[in-house]
């Protein structure tokens, strides 16, 4: 059915009772936390398709063409630069929700590092990223369950893959709903709006660009988990642009786009909430289009690494070393044992190859060390953060 009005999230009341033991709080803060307050209700749209204003659906036929081009031209090049991508979109999606870091401390976090903790829950999102695009054929609310598992397993196994099972909400306090920006719909109406998302999702026929933004605007709405809501829903994203075919080989880091505005994004899925699917839509083809400006500079930065390694290089062709220059655009933090892994030697022609970029300056020791010793890119890791500098970061973790 083709919709000219979007539904808007209704509500319905509850009463709060909450799980804080009584002599936790002051008795002021007790009594202003009893009592009833309105969850959202929220409407299933798997049978509705949108009518978007034309400038809106012109958009966003513009960033889809685009998003297809970008894929089809790295597709050749898929191996060096699809985790790179994926990385970065993983630290910018994080960097939406406050979560920032360095790339070498994401790189670090990669090896096993726990120092940095916004490191750690970054690779948790590469996590969730690499179970949605594995999980693309089969969108389905296991296959959601997983992402969300893959991206807080680590930080938060308590809660990591679970549909909630409490009542959450947006602004206000940690203490009760009253008083919040947005109450989303409780929790016992999660599984079946989940379902229905779900088969929204699949549907074929749809812009896909425009459905993943609705998808992903209606996700945001249900607010499914107790945390890692925005994380998740942006991982539903690039899981939908893989299944319908647009983005096949690497991943656009749309969420780059995204940070150049954050507050403008958060506005759209208000706007969503009130029944206007335009904003989410116009906002993610902005997005798109920026993400692949974006993009596109990150791998000539890294192709031009790569040709100057190539010159600086003197190690017989076809040897480790050779083998190696081509792990660091990805692993750009390496250690010995990363090193055998990869290129599936003795730890000893590990060093040797570790050595022959040394020596080329492509590799720099950065521990001091004499035993587990760590090397890094340089070059590589001021390509990828100079790519978050331009997606809007302000600020390294």
């Amino acid at each position: 059915m083709v919709s000219d009005d979007w539904p808007a999230v209704g509500s319905e009341e509850h009463t709060w009772v909450s799980r804080l033991p009584s002599d936790v709080l002051p008795a002021r803060q007790r009594t202003a936390a009893r009592g009833h307050y309105r969850a959202a209700v929220v409407s299933p749209i798997a049978a509705l398709t949108p009518r978007l204003p034309n400038d809106v659906t012109a958009l966003a036929e513009d960033a889809t063409v685009a998003i297809a081009r970008f894929d089809s031209e790295l597709g050749a090049e898929v191996a060096p630069f699809s985790s790179v991508l994926l990385r970065s979109e993983s630290a910018s999606s994080s960097r939406i929700e406050n979560l920032t870091s360095g790339a070498k401390s994401i790189a670090l976090a990669e090896l096993g590092s726990t120092e940095k903790r916004n490191a750690t829950e970054i690779v948790g999102n590469v996590a969730a990223m690499k179970a949605a695009l594995q999980l693309a054929d089969r969108l389905d609310a296991s296959a959601i369950l997983s992402m969300h598992h893959a991206l807080l397993a680590a930080s938060q196994p308590n809660i990591a893959g679970r549909w909630r099972d409490e009542q959450v909400w947006i602004g206000g306090n940690s203490i009760s709903p009253h008083g919040a920006k947005y109450i989303a719909p409780h929790q016992d109406h999660v599984p079946e709006l989940m379902a229905d998302l779900v088969t929204f999702s699949c549907r074929r026929g749809l812009p896909v660009l425009s459905q993943a933004a609705i998808a992903h605007a209606q996700f945001e709405t249900i607010h499914p988990f107790a945390d890692g809501n925005g994380r998740t829903g942006r991982a539903l994203i690039h899981a939908m642009l893989r299944r319908h075919g647009l983005a096949n080989n690497v991943t656009v880091p749309v969420s780059a786009g995204l940070l150049t505005d954050t507050n403008g994004y958060f506005d759209t899925l208000t706007a969503y909430r009130g029944g206007e699917p335009a904003p989410i839509v116009e906002k993610l083809a902005h997005a798109a289009l920026s993400a692949i400006a974006n993009g596109r500079e990150l791998v000539l930065d890294l192709r031009t690494i790569r040709d100057g390694w190539s010159d600086r290089l003197r190690a017989r062709r076809g040897s480790g070393a050779w083998r190696l220059i081509e792990v660091l655009p990805r692993q750009p933090v390496v250690d010995a044992a990363t090193v055998a892994a990869e290129l599936s030697v003795t730890t000893q022609n590990a060093l040797r190859s570790i050595g022959a970029l040394t020596d080329a300056g492509i590799l720099t020791e950065f521990t001091g060390f004499g035993r587990n010793r760590m090397w890094q890119s340089t070059e590589v890791l001021a390509a990828l953060d100079a790519f978050a500098e331009r997606a809007g970061r302000r600020r390294l973790a």
